[in-house]
């Protein structure tokens, strides 16, 4: 008897050992679920980048191929290019000039905004000095189009298809498609293109533009604050 009750101090004795051994110290750290982690569905897409609306700075691009072209102009590090393209904008310089110089790889671009339509011409304004700056020349960059003189960019522009990495330092990059970019594509290649890809209309998004159109009006604009009037018994014109 004397033994089984010896046995059972014994017992007793070290279940309550660890709780006295631990008291006054901290609590032990709780390791990581390492097997909940592991198993979390992993993605191979980079996360999504997000970029806050700036009417004021997106350029919009009706095309004859199809669509609307979005562009977010970057005057943070372009500002004298992007106030050239915005001035000509609203003055409607680019409304019905064509795509005239379209190039897969290497140069893997397609270059417009000149009125002559051979890439020799320009806007009257003085040409506008280099910006060069960090932003890369990858697909969906536009940058502005220039002659051997580093400073005579002045209404030419060139959207890229592809990366063309010596650019970058070379021309000016002054914005980068943010949507339309299946429109793009589709501009028709050549040096000059056989039926060359028209910009039919240019706008700044904060100008409210219309919804896209595929062919230009033939409707001249009332001057500002004038509406049109039908008079009794006329039938009104078509849009």
């Amino acid at each position: 008897m004397r033994f089984v009750a010896l046995l059972a101090a014994m017992a007793a004795t070290l279940i309550a050992l660890p709780a006295a051994a631990q008291k006054g110290k901290p609590e032990p750290a709780i390791p990581f679920a390492v097997d909940k982690v592991a198993s979390a569905p992993v993605s191979d897409q980079p996360a999504a980048f997000v970029v806050a609306p700036d009417p004021e700075n997106t350029w919009v691009l009706d095309l004859s191929s199809g669509g609307r072209v979005l562009i977010r102009l970057r005057p943070d590090v372009a500002p004298k290019m992007v106030e050239r393209v915005k001035l000509l904008t609203r003055q409607h310089f680019y409304d019905g000039l064509p795509f005239h110089r379209v190039i897969d790889a290497p140069e893997s671009m397609a270059q417009s905004g000149d009125p002559k339509g051979d890439g020799t011409g320009g806007s009257t304004l003085p040409n506008v000095p280099a910006e060069f700056s960090r932003l890369p020349h990858v697909r969906g960059a536009v940058s502005a189009a220039r002659a051997q003189d580093v400073d005579s960019a002045n209404s030419q522009f060139f959207i890229m298809f592809g990366p063309r990495l010596a650019f970058d330092h070379n021309y000016t990059v002054f914005g980068r498609v943010t949507a339309g970019m299946e429109w793009v594509d589709k501009i028709q290649r050549g040096e000059p293109p056989q039926h060359p890809t028209m910009i039919v209309h240019a706008y700044i998004q904060s100008d409210n533009p219309p919804a896209y159109s595929d062919a230009p009006s033939t409707k001249a604009a009332l001057p500002a604050g004038e509406q049109e009037v039908t008079l009794p018994g006329t039938t009104p014109p078509k849009p």
